[in-house]
């Protein structure tokens, strides 16, 4: 299948499994996870693709959107200054199992670490924590 047909597509649609409506007594976080999956996975902003990364949804496609969006953004960030962002952080701190599933990914994780050079200290911890648990992955 097409990479650009499956942006076009919802995370229900792409891993088969379609939710109910959450529970009436659910947070706003749930509720909004709830309703990112049934948009298409193309269209989700960066705040977005955080908040499903964050809640470890839909990682197999939400991932690479995220990496595509921070391969692009990294080098003019470098330009603003101190770098401290929601969609890199939920990336980064993501379970080491995720990144040893996917060492695509933890390659690609890698290089866009390379470029970014003033992080926030925050990000700096998740920085460090990532490629010690990602540590011989390849």
């Amino acid at each position: 299948m097409s990479k650009d047909l499956e942006r076009t597509r919802t995370l229900e649609d792409l891993e088969g499994d379609v939710w109910p409506e959450p529970p009436a007594e659910s947070t706003s976080l749930v509720k909004a996870v709830y309703r990112l999956r049934r948009l298409p996975v193309g269209e989700l902003t960066a705040y977005e693709l955080g908040r499903l990364i964050g809640q470890d949804v839909g990682l197999p496609w939400t991932l690479p959107l995220a990496l595509e969006i921070l391969r692009e953004t990294a080098p003019a960030q470098n330009d603003g200054g101190f770098y401290d962002d929601d969609l890199l952080s939920a990336a980064l701190t993501r379970k080491a199992e995720t990144w040893a599933a996917h060492p695509a990914l933890t390659r690609e994780m890698r290089n866009i670490l390379r470029v970014l050079t003033d992080l926030s200290p925050y990000i700096e911890r998740d920085k460090a924590k990532f490629l010690e648990a990602s540590h011989g992955v390849d």
